[in-house]
């Protein structure tokens, strides 16, 4: 008997995201058995970009591919807009196949995954990805004088009680997050339905030994970066969660000393909004390097760092946050600093030796005093035992196979 899973998506297969962290996830469970139909929402100048690879990669794997457009605005109505859309097309795609389980990639999907529960009796699984309801309080998207946000607030905290007790698995990203979700009432007896699995990396992709050392010193060309020279490297997007001040002030404490030292962001972000915040605090701007990578160029100029930095703010909802860039930048050896307060981060560091955490409460004072405790073999290893796509996938298939003998 064939097994049909619904695959609801509110983030897009032809974002970076979907790329690194549900697109290889559902070619490995094809692989296993399992008919998967993909419902995602593209960002419209994203899917002209990338339509065409997601395409050929979802002809490949057979992997039914349904996107729909992002409904970016007015906020609130626009959302609405896009879960009447999932639900339409969803409830299209059941009457066609007969899922045996519908996979809700964090809240917006798994409102259907609740309907599905309760009007045609197919179990969800909550891959919840974080407290999504939290995040946009904690990130100033949503605030809660405003009557309307708090009332949806409101709405989707007493949705998330509900996900956690009506589906039949929650996969959360970090230990860390589960351990708060059975803290709280009446969700003390969940521990069973509960798996960690945390941002997965592709340790094939992010290997060290596989990097061209011509392409290496080309890009050092490119950059204007000497072999010798020492590199702070930070990846991804600015802004929200991430620090850019307190890491541009870490930068200008703690290596300005070092062998002609270079602070490299490879981000999609506007080169100007860290140049300025740079001369804010009168770092010079020729110390800082700028430039924008596709996903599959990531580990070659991650390849040039020295060391790599990411700090997060540490707010409640980022005990369930996992960083994609942990796992990717322990799979290529590079020395990690960042701070505590954010899901699984600074325990791994400290449990794979891989440099140095910084107490969040001193983070616009510390200073690096002596050469941090560093293990590149322990690091990589770590990469591969933790965020290994292999040990995500066959969590993943252990919950399916359980969900769907039932």
């Amino acid at each position: 008997m064939e097994k049909h899973i619904l695959y609801l998506s509110y983030d897009g297969m032809t974002d970076p995201l979907g790329q690194s962290q549900v697109l290889p996830y559902i070619i490995g469970l094809t692989k296993a058995g399992y008919n998967f139909h993909l419902v995602s929402f593209e960002k419209p100048e994203r899917f002209i970009e990338n339509r065409k690879t997601i395409e050929a990669i979802c002809r490949e794997h057979n992997i039914d591919w349904h996107p729909l457009k992002y409904t970016k605005r007015p906020p609130l109505f626009s959302t609405v807009w896009d879960v009447i859309k999932m639900k339409k097309i969803a409830k299209n795609l059941h009457r066609e196949h007969g899922f045996s389980l519908v996979h809700c990639r964090s809240y917006i999907s798994a409102l259907i995954g609740l309907n599905f529960k309760r009007n045609y009796k197919v179990p969800f699984l909550f891959d919840m990805r974080g407290f999504w309801a939290d995040e946009r309080v904690d990130g100033g998207l949503w605030n809660l004088k405003n009557p309307i946000y708090n009332l949806v607030y409101q709405y989707f905290k007493r949705k998330e009680i509900q996900f956690f007790k009506n589906s039949e698995h929650v996969i959360s990203l970090t230990s860390n997050g589960k351990n708060e979700i059975l803290s709280w009432n009446g969700l003390e007896g969940l521990g069973e339905k509960i798996s960690v699995i945390p941002c997965c990396v592709d340790t094939e992709k992010f290997n060290p030994e596989t990097i061209d050392k011509a392409n290496q010193d080309h890009l050092r060309g490119q950059l204007n970066i000497g072999s010798k020279q020492y590199v702070l490297g930070y990846v991804g997007s600015i802004g929200t969660w991430y620090m850019l001040d307190e890491m541009l002030l870490f930068f200008k404490r703690n290596c300005i000393n070092k062998r002609n030292p270079i602070f490299l962001f490879v981000t999609k972000e506007e080169p100007s909004s860290i140049f300025s915040k740079a001369k804010k605090i009168g770092l010079d701007e020729k110390l800082i390097r700028v430039a924008s990578a596709m996903h599959h160029e990531v580990p070659l100029y991650m390849s040039l760092f020295t060391a790599s930095i990411f700090f997060i703010l540490p707010a409640y909802s980022k005990k369930a946050s996992s960083p994609t860039k942990q796992g990717e930048l322990m799979s290529m050896g590079v020395p990690l600093i960042c701070n505590d307060g954010v899901g699984d981060t600074a325990d791994l560091v400290l449990k794979y030796n891989s440099g140095c955490v910084v107490p969040s409460e001193e983070i616009n004072q510390f200073m690096i005093e002596e050469e941090f405790v560093f293990d590149s073999n322990k690091t990589k290893e770590g990469a591969k035992e933790y965020f290994g796509l292999d040990f995500g996938l066959n969590t993943f298939i252990g919950v399916y196979n359980k969900i769907i003998a039932r």
